[in-house]
């Protein structure tokens, strides 16, 4: 049975290898900007990254090597399987999700048609579900399983890369993706006493949850690097009226993670879309940085990297090559470009790269040639900040 203790040594000794992140999470970046987590989705451009054969029969192994081969520094999510599920073409086989087309949407045993079924659903099935879960909730169990879940990815990703924290600081949620677009967010603007019942309950469990994840990192010595990842925004904003969520969400959000931000845990939000509108009511959450960004969706990479945190400090950002403009799109000359201006303009925050999401099938090797470079070039760089 693995103790607290080897999980404390294990990830102390991580955090002593891999110097270069750590400094960089701790506020103390030198020289260099360290890689995070290159996500390819083509199986071929897996095994030609890790110069290995076999990705569907041996994911892991060829998913390691390929991160090594990248020079990847640190992984927040271990996911050597999800490529699984495309083709060389793109999604081929994938079982259609509330989101994806699928005929039905059934929860629970219960059919949702319309709007009225959501909060049918939400008022039968999942406010009873998070009452019991608070109900019910034991923090010392929470610390543990947090403690031992962060220890087995971190075995299984390999001492090579340091395992950041994902997945494990809760927050209220828009439920799109449980209950179909349509369904919920006609929902959400007919009955917003209902979605605001809803985020306070989402919240009232992630209280819970975050105080535990405060200690579970305390207590095993965990990288206090942690990114939030939900998608509220497309290319033209958010997915329902700002204001709503000024009124509603934020407060929510607020009182979930206030646990955390009394801490030197960084916080960082996952961009899909544009996320402009959202960023400043982000920050004065606590949140401390930014990773993805969809530059020509209207995300203003230069404008962020000069804003700071609640405390006035400068943020942590994981920006990196577009996977939805420069890599499918461009030449290896655009990628060499977009890096050298994410070096170039990140003004005083505390910067690593990588790509801006997962990169999916179509993107020529010499553009990912390119990336390769870029990044093993940025990762010793030693000019000017």
């Amino acid at each position: 049975m693995v103790t607290d203790k080897q999980i404390n040594e294990l990830f102390t000794r991580q955090q002593e290898r891999h110097k270069q992140i750590t400094q960089v999470i701790n506020r103390e970046q030198k020289t260099g900007y360290p890689t995070g987590l290159t996500h390819i989705m083509e199986h071929s451009m897996l095994e030609k990254i890790a110069g290995m054969k076999g990705y569907v029969e041996n994911p892991t192994a060829v998913y390691r090597q390929a991160a090594l081969n990248i020079g990847v520094s640190f992984i927040d999510q271990w996911i050597p399987d999800n490529p699984l599920v495309m083709g060389a073409e793109g999604y081929e086989d994938a079982e259609a999700t509330a989101t994806t087309g699928a005929e039905k949407i059934i929860m629970d045993g219960m059919e949702i048609n319309e709007p009225e079924d959501v909060c049918i659903h939400m008022e039968k099935h999942h406010f009873p579900q998070l009452q019991k879960l608070i109900r019910e909730f034991n923090e010392e169990d929470h610390i543990r399983k947090i403690g031992l879940s962060e220890y087995e990815q971190q075995m299984e990703t390999g001492e090579e890369f340091l395992k950041t924290g994902y997945g494990y600081i809760g927050f209220p949620e828009l439920h799109y993706y449980t209950y179909g677009y349509e369904n919920y967010f006609s929902a959400y603007a007919l009955e917003p006493e209902m979605m605001e019942q809803c985020f306070t309950l989402e919240s009232d469990y992630a209280l819970l949850c975050n105080r535990a994840a405060v200690k579970a990192v305390q207590r095993y010595n965990l990288p206090k690097l942690f990114r939030l990842d939900h998608d509220m925004t497309d290319s033209r904003g958010t997915l329902v009226d700002i204001k709503s969520l000024e009124r509603m969400w934020f407060p929510n959000l607020y009182r979930a993670l206030e646990p955390i931000m009394n801490t030197d845990i960084r916080v960082i939000w996952h961009c899909d879309g544009n996320c402009m509108q959202m960023v400043p009511l982000l920050l004065e959450t606590g949140i401390q940085g930014f990773q993805g960004f969809q530059y020509e969706d209207g995300m203003d990479y230069a404008k962020i990297c000069k804003m700071r945190d609640k405390d006035g400090q400068p943020l942590f950002i994981w920006a990196g090559a577009s996977v939805t403009r420069t890599l499918p799109f461009g030449t290896p000359d655009d990628v060499s470009r977009e890096l050298a201006y994410l070096v170039d303009n990140h003004d005083k925050a505390q910067l690593v790269l990588s790509v801006t999401s997962s990169v999916t099938p179509g993107v020529k090797w010499e553009n990912l040639q390119a990336l390769i470079e870029g990044l093993q070039y940025y990762r010793n760089y030693t000019g000017g900040k």
